[in-house]
């Protein structure tokens, strides 16, 4: 497996971080990331189909009428999972909106917090140097009155988020099953479970526009909350509030 001088400094933030969250009652921790995309038609997803008769699916898979883009948010606290489900691109927009929608969701549950700790991966919408996810996270912060810490798992190492085990539960549930409507999609995710939960599945239909950055004039009014570490900057973000 690939790794950089910095793999195994990031792994040790990772885990002393993790464990102070999980020993603060006044810090919550969740674990997000977006899953592969997935087609929606009558394909062929390999795997075998839960029913006496199997399925007829296409023999290609050229043909498809959309694609779901499907974003996570599990809270290590209850073990809890969240699935969004874009209809347009992976994006920062796309990223923070889900955050915000499952805070206001969930808020009512941590009145005495403190800080929110959030597992994720360097992927390109959620990158430490994307300045659109810079400005919407500030932004956020500000509007929950909350500090947001950003613990970056290593680069090629995304596999030890515990929101891929989530993943790999999905994908291995709806093997074989024809995807052939987002309605489908949805229903077959929410009947999955993890660790004996059943997911809670939203559908976003807001459309999302990829390329969208923030000048560097504007940038500099969200630096100054935007705190990287010292010795990991681009693996160890916290976001005060003001």
């Amino acid at each position: 497996m690939k790794k950089i001088p910095q793999t195994d400094a990031i792994f040790e933030n990772v885990f002393r971080e993790n464990q102070a969250s999980d020993e603060n009652p006044k810090s919550l921790r969740v674990s997000i990331d977006t899953k592969a995309k997935v087609k929606i038609g009558n394909l062929s997803r390999g795997g075998k189909a839960r029913t006496m008769e199997a399925k007829a699916a296409d023999d290609h898979d050229t043909q498809w009428s959309s694609v779901l883009v499907p974003f996570g948010i599990l809270n290590t606290h209850n073990d809890q999972l969240s699935i969004y489900l874009g209809q347009s691109a992976e994006t920062s927009d796309f990223i923070v909106d889900c955050l915000t929608a499952w805070w206001h969701e969930n808020q009512h549950n941590y009145l005495e917090l403190d800080e929110w700790v959030i597992d994720l991966d360097g992927g390109a919408a959620t990158r430490s140097n994307r300045t659109q996810f810079i400005k919407r996270m500030v932004e956020l912060s500000c509007a929950i009155n909350l500090k947001i810490r950003l613990i970056y798992y290593p680069p090629y190492h995304s596999k030890y988020n515990p929101i891929e085990r989530c993943w790999a539960a999905l994908e291995n549930y709806w093997n074989g099953a024809i995807l052939d409507s987002v309605a489908a999609a949805a229903q077959w995710a929410a009947n999955m479970t993890w660790k004996g939960i059943a997911p809670i599945v939203h559908l976003v239909q807001t459309t999302y526009h990829k390329g969208i950055k923030v000048l560097s004039q504007e940038l500099e009014q969200y630096q100054p909350q935007w705190q990287r570490s010292e010795t990991l900057p681009k693996w160890d973000i916290t976001i005060v509030p003001v």
